[in-house]
């Protein structure tokens, strides 16, 4: 088992085989070389995406969590198979590049909302599985400088970046600093150029489980079949 589970957006096709290159790992078979040479002035492509390849070329629906006492992962697999079969696929659209603060990560250009609504129900319709979070957990949270609002979604939903505050992003990169962004930005628009020219589709959700030196692996793909 793992320490904790997530449900996620994984790329398929050419955003997958390129995100994958660009962090260096692919979430389910394992460490690739870096498909983007060091670039000047910058720390080496290992160390930019440091974080970002423990977690995995990914979107986040449902927050990585605990289980609750009394479930198994199969409890969760089994319940949300079910909600799958019931929920449409989803066209994300045209995406693109974009530094969220410190970090880049590839966004839609306008978030649908069938994104949204799916995202909630997920976060809503799974709660049951999460167990709650520890207090050096929300300590770390809330050392974020969150708002009130975000503070009440820490609160509900273990989470501060959920519903209303739910934005559909896939993490490149780690925090980087002023005189990376630009290169780095560049380089990856580049690398993903041929992915990002066509638009993007959540056809399944994917259900990752992090591992006790936390790295999270691709468990399983259940297709949205509603």
């Amino acid at each position: 088992m793992f320490q904790r589970y997530a449900i996620y957006h994984a790329p398929d096709g050419a955003l997958a085989q390129l995100g994958a290159s660009w962090l260096g790992r692919d979430a389910q078979s394992g460490p690739l070389p870096h498909g983007v040479a060091d670039l000047p002035g910058c720390r080496p492509m290992a160390e930019l995406t440091t974080s970002a390849r423990r977690y995995g070329l990914h979107g986040t629906l449902k927050p990585p969590m605990r289980l609750a006492e009394g479930f198994h992962p199969d409890d969760l697999i089994e319940t949300l198979s079910a909600f799958a079969a019931q929920r449409a696929p989803v066209e994300i659209g045209t995406c693109r590049v974009a530094a969220l603060g410190p970090f880049l990560a590839v966004v839609a250009v306008e978030q649908p909302a069938a994104l949204d609504r799916l995202a909630a129900d997920l976060v809503r319709d799974m709660d049951r599985f999460r167990a709650p979070p520890s207090e050096a957990e929300l300590a770390r949270r809330k050392a974020q400088g969150l708002s009130q609002r975000q503070l009440e979604l820490l609160d509900a939903w273990g989470y501060p970046y959920v519903m209303d505050e739910f934005r559909f992003h896939i993490t490149l990169s780690d925090a980087l600093t002023d005189t990376e962004r630009t290169p780095v930005m560049a380089a990856a628009e580049a690398h993903l150029a041929p992915a990002l020219a066509e638009p993007v589709t959540l056809g399944d959700l994917a259900v990752f489980g992090e591992d006790e030196s936390g790295v999270f692996h691709l468990i399983t793909r259940l297709p949205l079949r509603g």
